[in-house]
């Protein structure tokens, strides 16, 4: 069986690739449509210089390029001449020993050179500019129209067909599904399922920015193919060798994106006219690394357009309206296969071998659709690309969500970051330093404050109030299938969110985002009402011993029966609220759910009630802690659907030795001297005084006693496995 018709719009190297590995699992009934010629298509893939470097923080991105090497290698469509990352500071060289570790753990073989191993592998550098270098051996050169042809043709071959010059204009839908494209040229193609590979066209519809990409390429300056891509981001280069020339790409210090009514009409649309001024910076960069540049001019010269998001990935998986429309968008050159496999096996077999919800197209709340949020965030990230990348970095759109508790908090000294569009207090600058204080070293201490602990440390013995309102409050009313099982007035984890029913139709979920959202509303059935009530509501959590004295002459609610895991409605002081208790820090409390408009009410009836009983205003930081002494992980973070479907794999708790080094996440980890698993997540555990880390291991050594030891940029921290929770292993405290 040929299996269901698919359109596939965009023949593209992405395009061709999706044809390719659709076909070769039996679906043959394939028709790939382009607006312009194949395969030269004028698109992102017809000018690419071709460059794929598989090491990235991202698990997922570092697996899809991995991919896309060797397929193209098999293929006779990829040069392994490999990469080299040059550092020209110490904090760009301590950020490659970093990187390294991020290969170890995703299974890419890297080395981290000095200045000489630099000079034997590229020998053109200036030496005395370069303080090291990350070199991966695998890295290398697609050629992307050739790859394009070559998946093509293994696809033709299986039975699909290829068709250039058709522009799809509309998408063809019945009752809510798929049935078809239109054309310019008034044909209609039928389709089961249409999967759109549209690159920065998919900007009309998704949140893509067209981004300029300067590339040049010079006259003879005595390259060779043999030498290696070479990355400059301390400048935002990258450099590659065409025979004795060099090409010279350049994002430049300030990103540019263009409107996509600004590009031409013609056989190339991907391609700008070449603006020499704003090269000029770029020009002098590459000329200072690389002396022999000063003899050359510049043969070849363009402004590239590749589409980009707000976050970096790409955009994949299948729109919720209509059904059967798929998306692989903003897909570089070096992800291409690596996209196609996964998203074919997302297709067929309805999940991915890998996780890919960094990637879902579905993952931005409407917020963070908006296209001036979409341009300025992603002109941020790319700027933010010359300097060592942090996790917590701030991102580059701030105050787009702000709660009702803000300007409380900008009272009382919050130092704010960003959840999900949010603005949250990470820690309160009016809560005092702990004495003596918690040390931490420069990487892991650059976004933290030991404040933390202090607010850590009082909510344990007292109680603490945080902001919650970040999470995503989900509201369903009626015959709804997952909460039917659930008494009235009682809270159930249920696949990685919490299901409470308040009554016998209505409930209320806590949820992890948008993906969360967009599974609850794929899968409810006819008659049910499913509300992201996030942006009208808030939360607060009142966490410690005294939480119950707090809350008590504030409600009519009966707390001293008022269980674990259970949920009522009433009012705290003359806020209409729905309490849940549930907890987590280790720690007796309540989630407090309210209309925002009754926000700053809520807040201060808490504050002013609060100053008596030594009530603390808490941010994430601590609350970070707390969880993970508490044994809390975090959806999608922690765990994801791929780690908890391997039987041979668990996540562990490791306490690291005291030396003020704190992980951040996706560090690798070691047992034996060989890489076993990686951290998900880590913070300072100020109850127990060790830094805490979460990580996937084998489950032979997942057990507590087990030694193992965590890469950390050029050294190893040692580790233990340890019975979990780490604190208040009974749950009195959190039980009483």
């Amino acid at each position: 069986m040929p299996g269901p018709a698919v359109v596939i719009i965009g023949a593209g190297v992405t395009g061709c690739a999706m044809a390719d590995e659709l076909t070769a699992r039996g679906w043959t009934d394939v028709t790939v449509l382009e607006q312009g010629p194949l395969f030269e298509t004028g698109g992102s893939s017809s000018h690419t210089p071709g460059l794929v470097s598989q090491i990235a923080p991202s698990r997922t991105m570092t697996r899809l390029a991995r991919y896309t090497a060797e397929k193209y290698a098999r293929l006779g469509c990829y040069s392994p001449v490999g990469g080299l990352e040059l550092a020209t500071t110490p904090e760009r060289l301590a950020d490659l020993h970093r990187r390294h570790g991020f290969g170890e753990a995703w299974g890419v073989h890297s080395t981290v050179v000095d200045p000489a191993g630099c000079l034997a592998l590229f020998p053109l550098l200036e030496k005395s500019l370069v303080l090291g270098g990350l070199h991966v051996p695998s890295d290398g050169l697609v050629a992307a129209v050739r790859a394009a042809e070559t998946q093509a043709a293994n696809a033709t071959a299986r039975g699909a067909r290829f068709i250039g010059n058709r522009r799809v204009t509309d998408l063809q839908t019945d009752k809510g599904r798929i049935t078809g494209v239109h054309t310019a040229e008034d044909e209609v193609f039928p389709a089961d399922l249409v999967v759109s590979c549209t690159g920065f066209w998919g900007a009309t519809a998704r949140p893509i920015v067209p981004m300029v990409q300067q590339y040049v390429r010079t006259t003879a300056a005595g390259a060779g193919d043999s030498l290696p891509i070479v990355r400059h981001p301390d400048r935002g280069l990258y450099l590659r060798a065409h025979g004795d020339r060099l090409g010279i790409g350049s994002v430049r210090p300030d990103p540019r994106p263009v409107r996509l009514g600004d590009l031409p009409g013609d056989a190339h649309p991907a391609l700008l006219p070449f603006t020499p001024d704003t090269f000029r910076q770029s020009w002098t960069a590459a000329t200072d690394l690389i002396p022999a540049l000063r003899g050359t001019a510049l043969d070849e010269a363009y402004n590239g357009v590749l589409g980009v998001t707000a976050d970096g990935f790409p955009l994949l998986g299948e729109a919720r309206e209509p059904r059967g429309l798929w998306v692989a968008e903003a897909v570089p050159v070096a992800h291409s296969a690596g996209v196609a496999k996964a998203l074919t096996e997302w297709i067929i077999d309805g999940r991915p071998v890998i996780d890919l919800h960094e990637c879902d197209l579905n993952r931005f709340d409407p917020g963070r659709l908006a296209p001036e949020y979409v341009r300025r965030r992603a002109v941020r990230r790319l700027a933010d690309e010359q300097r060592p990348a942090h996790p917590a970095d701030p991102p580059g759109v701030r105050d787009l969500r702000i709660g009702p508790f803000h300007s409380r908090q900008a009272e009382l000294g919050a130092v704010f970051g960003e959840d999900g569009g949010w603005e949250i207090p990470l820690w309160y600058a009016s809560n005092p330093a702990p004495d003596p204080p918690v040390t931490r070293d420069e990487w892991s201490g650059r976004h933290w404050s030991p404040i933390a602990e202090t607010e850590a440390r009082l909510t344990r013995r007292r109680v603490g109030l945080f902001d919650l309102t970040p999470l995503t409050r989900i509201e369903v009313t009626g015959p709804f299938a997952a909460g039917a099982d659930i008494p009235v007035g009682t809270i159930r984890p249920r696949g990685g969110v919490t299901v409470t029913r308040l009554a016998g139709s209505r409930f209320l979920i806590g949820a992890n985002g948008p993906l969360d959202l967009d599974r609850l509303l794929r899968a409810v059935p006819p008659g049910v009402t499913v509300r992201d009530v996030s942006a009208g509501t808030c939360a607060l959590a009142v966490w410690g011993p005294a939480a119950r004295e707090l809350l008590a002459p504030l409600t009519t609610v009966d707390l001293a029966s008022f269980g674990h895991l259970q949920a009522r409605e009433g009012h705290l002081g003359m806020a209409p609220v729905t309490l849940l208790r549930v907890s987590a820090a280790g720690e007796l409390g309540w989630e407090i759910w309210a209309e925002a408009g009754y926000g700053p009410r809520l807040w201060d009836t808490l504050w002013e009630t609060g100053r008596e009983l030594g009530l603390v205003a808490a941010g994430r930081l601590a609350r970070d802690c707390l969880r993970m002494e508490k044994g809390h992980r975090l959806r999608w973070t922690d765990t994801t659907d791929e780690d908890e479907a391997d039987p041979e794999r668990s996540s562990a708790c490791l306490v690291l030795a005291e030396t003020g080094d704190v992980p951040v996440g996706g560090e690798p980890v070691y047992a034996g001297g060989f890489v076993v698993g990686h951290v998900t997540s880590a913070a300072y555990g100020c109850s127990v005084g060790a830094p805490i880390a979460y990580a996937w291991l084998p489950s032979v050594l997942a057990v507590p006693g087990t030694q193992v030891e965590i890469g950390y940029f050029d050294r190893r921290l040692l580790a233990t496995v340890t019975a979990e929770p780490l604190f208040d292993p009974k749950r009195e405290r959190l039980l009483r």
